[in-house]
């Protein structure tokens, strides 16, 4: 599993300008199954995401496609993790036995 942190690097008035276009890709990698959770930071000054992919490169891949990276509007943080424990809720998106 992979989190993925955003920072925005241009002024929230362009990040409106995208806002539409990054949801729709969000909403195409969780019919795909690779996003499980996202979401705005408080205060408003990025995201987090959190993918399920095979590999760092497979996540610097989905970046490449968002909107906001294609504008130059946010800087990501990728960290890569192995789930050991989770809710009960969440064991079966985890992996977990």
């Amino acid at each position: 599993m992979f989190l993925i942190l955003l920072n925005y690097v241009k002024p929230l008035a362009v990040i409106e300008q995208h806002l539409a276009s990054h949801r729709e890709f969000l909403q195409r990698h969780y019919a795909q199954g690779t996003l499980l959770l996202s979401g705005r930071k408080e205060p408003r000054n990025g995201g987090v995401i959190l993918a399920r992919a095979d590999s760092l490169a497979e996540v610097e891949a989905l970046i490449r496609e968002d909107p906001f990276h294609r504008a130059g509007a946010a800087e990501y943080q990728i960290i890569e993790f192995v789930p050991t424990m989770a809710a009960e809720a969440l064991r079966d998106l985890a992996g977990l036995v």
